[in-house]
């Protein structure tokens, strides 16, 4: 098992930062590995506390009274220089759990109301999003949306536009387009869904 020896931090900024990482392998070789995070300092990492403290939110919110529409946005992303479909998400400011933060991100992002559900702990626990450069982790919240679609609430510098997808446009942009890859999963999910109880994947584990 490799061992850290001493953790830098390289970066102070508000949501991101870059610590290297003086460790050594199973074999006791020395190396450097640079880590990304939220944590704002190197007391703050999730390797630090050892608690798995959620970053962010992502909301998976079905749209109409038949619940048959995904919310989805396209969001242009620096990262790749252009634009790339997503879920709903956000940081979770402090003092908040998981439906406070996706009530209020999906009202910043899209304008629509959210309406929560609750579900199974294993499918909302946060998970680790892209854990080969970075210790951040998301809770899920699942439920459905109403209301007008607006981008008054977006920030300046966010370019976000709100898609309210059926199965068939779902079917084309994982054909076309960019998309990340847990929204990925969940449009797959949503194309086989009972449009009865389209929320029916979401009840607890039967063993």
């Amino acid at each position: 098992m490799g061992k850290i020896r001493k953790i830098t931090q390289t970066t102070k900024n508000r949501f991101l930062n870059m610590y290297d990482l003086d460790m050594t392998d199973k074999h006791g070789n020395s190396h450097l590995y640079h880590v990304a995070s939220r944590a704002e300092r190197v007391e703050d990492l999730k390797l630090s506390t050892g608690k798995n403290q959620p970053d962010g939110v992502i909301i998976y919110a079905l749209y109409g009274e038949q619940r048959d529409r995904v919310v989805l946005i396209r969001q242009f992303r620096c990262s790749i220089g252009t634009y790339i479909y997503e879920f709903p998400a956000g940081l979770i400011d402090e003092g908040e759990n998981f439906h406070q933060a996706g009530i209020r991100e999906l009202r910043e992002e899209t304008g629509l109301t959210f309406h929560p559900i609750e579900v199974d702990d294993i499918y909302s626990k946060p998970y680790f999003t892209t854990i080969g450069m970075t210790d951040e982790s998301c809770a899920a919240v699942y439920g459905s949306a109403e209301g007008e679609v607006s981008t008054s609430g977006q920030e300046d510098t966010e370019e976000i536009e709100v898609i309210l997808a059926d199965r068939k446009e779902v079917l084309r942009i994982l054909r076309e387009e960019r998309v990340s890859l847990m929204c990925a999963y969940m449009m797959m999910h949503f194309l086989h869904e009972n449009s009865q109880n389209p929320f029916e994947f979401l009840k607890g584990p039967v063993l």
